[in-house]
């Protein structure tokens, strides 16, 4: 019982500080882009009345916004307003409230980083495990090429290849989004998909490779073998489970890079998106919407890799073990 107690309380206070390192770093996050925004040349009101507003008309709109305020005090005011979901109006077009932007946006974007990171789990961690299984033969060496290549090759170097191959050049695909979409969902998936997961799923393969090929050479491994146990059984059951943790841990990092990486995707793509509201609220200087992106990938990040780090001790009893 007291061991359970002591490790019940220990989970907890990993959880507790987890939690509040992640409220730290969305605070900073905030601030970051808060001052961004006082730094610049000009300010809201210039950016909504023009470069040819007369000064009395820029006065009068910094008051009417409450921009002639002190910085903390608009600073607090906005924490305050965001942790209620509540970020404001844009500044151009509708302006319609930014935080219906956002629940706009973010499905598509939320779509995107899972599917990818899903293709590149899967396929990055079959890879791996067969160039472990294979170490040193001819499967391991054509698969650490591939990876490495993937590793290399950025998203905007990705992204005009794959449209001209599969859709100027084999029409397999539309070339952006379309609204309504004239074909299935699938179709216009494909690309963006596979543009993200591209370099996760080089990385997971390689990690996943390395840490299997460790597993392998461990004492238990060989013991296994002479004892008889199956091949299969020892290599997933026994290998592949032990490998798993830092390939896991290493999927919550690479969310943040499919979360960046869907910026340049979205855009050339023009899917509607996070990443294209932000790449064109920053194209207008809509602070508002610049901001309450910039601040709900800062969550999804920090949210994504508490879910792994929390994962770890069902993962890895030897991490529960310690944490105990």
């Amino acid at each position: 019982m007291a061991s359970g107690g002591t490790s019940s309380a220990s989970l907890t206070r990993r959880l507790l500080g987890r939690v509040a390192a992640g409220l730290l770093s969305v605070l900073f996050v905030a601030f970051v882009t808060f001052m961004a925004d006082e730094l610049a040349p000009g300010d809201a009101a210039m950016a909504i009345l023009g470069e040819k507003a007369r000064p009395e008309q820029i006065t009068a709109m910094r008051k009417q916004m409450g921009l002639d305020r002190p910085v903390a005090v608009r600073f607090v005011e906005y924490v305050g307003n965001a942790a209620r979901g509540d970020f404001g109006n844009s500044y151009f077009g509708t302006r319609e409230p930014v935080s219906e932007l956002i629940g706009r946006s973010l499905p598509i974007t939320a779509m995107l980083a899972v599917l990818a990171i899903g293709v590149a789990a899967l396929i990055g961690i079959l890879l791996g495990s067969l160039a472990a299984i294979f170490e040193d033969r001819w499967p391991d060496r054509i698969i650490l090429a591939l990876s490495t290549l993937g590793v290399t090759v950025p998203n905007f170097v990705l992204i005009p290849i794959f449209m001209l191959i599969f859709v100027l050049r084999m029409d397999l695909f539309p070339l952006t989004w379309e609204t309504p979409l004239r074909g299935p969902l699938f179709f216009y998936l494909v690309l963006p998909v596979a543009v993200l997961a591209a370099r996760p799923m080089a990385v997971l393969t390689r990690l996943t490779r390395a840490s299997f090929v460790d597993v392998l050479r461990q004492e238990y491994m060989r013991f296994a073998r002479a004892k008889g146990v199956p091949f299969g059984q020892r290599m997933f059951k026994h290998g592949l489970r032990n490998a798993m943790p830092p390939v896991v841990t290493a999927m919550g990092n690479s969310f943040g890079i499919l979360l960046t990486g869907s910026f340049i995707t979205e855009t050339a793509f023009a899917m509607p998106g996070l990443g294209k509201a932000a790449i064109d609220a920053i194209k207008k200087r809509d602070t508002p919407v610049v901001m309450a992106t910039a601040l709900t990938a800062a969550v999804l990040y920090i949210l994504v890799n508490l879910i792994v780090d929390l994962m770890q001790p069902a993962l890895d009893p030897r991490v529960r073990e310690s944490q105990v």
